[in-house]
């Protein structure tokens, strides 16, 4: 058979592709299928057997078909009390992580001795900074095994802020005030860790900004400051853009927060398939409202360069 070279290429794209889409379907959109499936069955008669699940639906009649989702918003307190905890970490980290991402990448991007090393530095968490290494740095060697974790607790202690604000009579003004300080100083770690993907994008967005700008500015007599804000920060924005959605989704899907914990740890462990799957679509329902909302809002701020 004569086939045209473009048509070969094509076929060589696709036979590489293959695998990935085959474990795609097989392993991804198929399991993803099922257990939407399970938000509509009955969670006593749910179980494992043998070849697969014993699956059961629930009936159509009187809105029973919703019962899961009755259940993870009405039923079950935990749910509704780690997903408020959830949120609200989220829209108090979440700023000061892009704050503090674009802080770092404007300082990693001047021209200074051991600039490479730094920009190691900062991203070295990404490699690093799971399992037991961010368990010692967040101060919770307990859950490292260590036998001897109270000869190491004053060393990688970080809650040190929130204890010189007590000391000082701060944390004592106001309890939502405490909370706020106490939730910043005692994850400051985790927050600087969490960083280093939104540096390296901030980085990439700062080094496609035109030098023939920065001369523009500096002919124009325009301060350090005025060039942040008039050059640099319209030239990044569709970043920020960007390092908000990945900033939130990356706070929503760690393992650790409480409403993973509760759907992963409590539900399926307890063998309630049905409720954690309605919890989990629930879940993702919204974090897509969320990410859409802030899309929407911060849309309306961001600089496109028009050719």
């Amino acid at each position: 058979m004569k086939i045209s070279y473009e048509r070969r290429k094509s076929l060589y794209g696709y036979g590489f592709i293959s695998v990935w889409l085959i474990g795609t379907v097989l392993w991804f959109l198929k399991p993803l299928a099922e257990s939407l499936c399970y938000c509509f069955m009955d969670n006593k008669q749910l179980r494992p057997e043998v070849g697969g699940m014993q699956k059961a639906w629930l009936p159509l009649s009187g809105w029973q078909w919703l019962e899961n989702f009755r259940f993870a918003f009405a039923g079950d307190r935990e749910f509704k009390r780690a997903l408020v905890s959830v949120l609200q970490d989220t829209a108090l980290t979440t700023p000061m992580i892009l704050i503090f991402s674009l802080f770092i990448a404007v300082i990693l991007n001047q021209k200074f001795k051991g600039r490479g090393f730094a920009r190691a530095i900062f991203f070295l968490p990404v490699i690093i900074a799971t399992g037991p290494v961010y368990n010692i740095i967040s101060g919770n060697i307990s859950a490292t095994g260590a036998d001897s974790a109270e000869q190491f607790s004053t060393l990688f202690e970080t809650d040190m802020v929130d204890q010189l604000l007590e000391f000082l009579g701060v944390m004592n003004i106001s309890s939502s005030l405490s909370t706020v300080i106490n939730s910043v100083t005692t994850n400051i770690f985790g927050l600087v860790w969490s960083s280093g993907i939104q540096i390296l994008i901030f980085l990439a967005a700062l080094q496609n900004i035109p030098p023939s700008a920065r001369e523009a500015a500096a002919m124009e007599g325009a301060t350090g400051w005025e060039y942040f804000w008039k050059i640099t920060l319209p030239y990044v924005s569709p970043m920020i853009l960007a390092n908000f959605i990945y900033t939130i989704i990356d706070s929503f899907t760690k393992t650790d927060n409480a409403v993973m914990l509760r759907v992963l740890n409590t539900q399926q462990l307890d063998m309630a398939y049905a409720h954690a799957a309605a919890m989990t679509w629930s879940y993702f329902g919204i974090v897509m409202i969320v990410v859409g909302i802030v899309t929407v809002i911060i849309n309306r701020f961001i600089f496109y360069e028009v050719e």
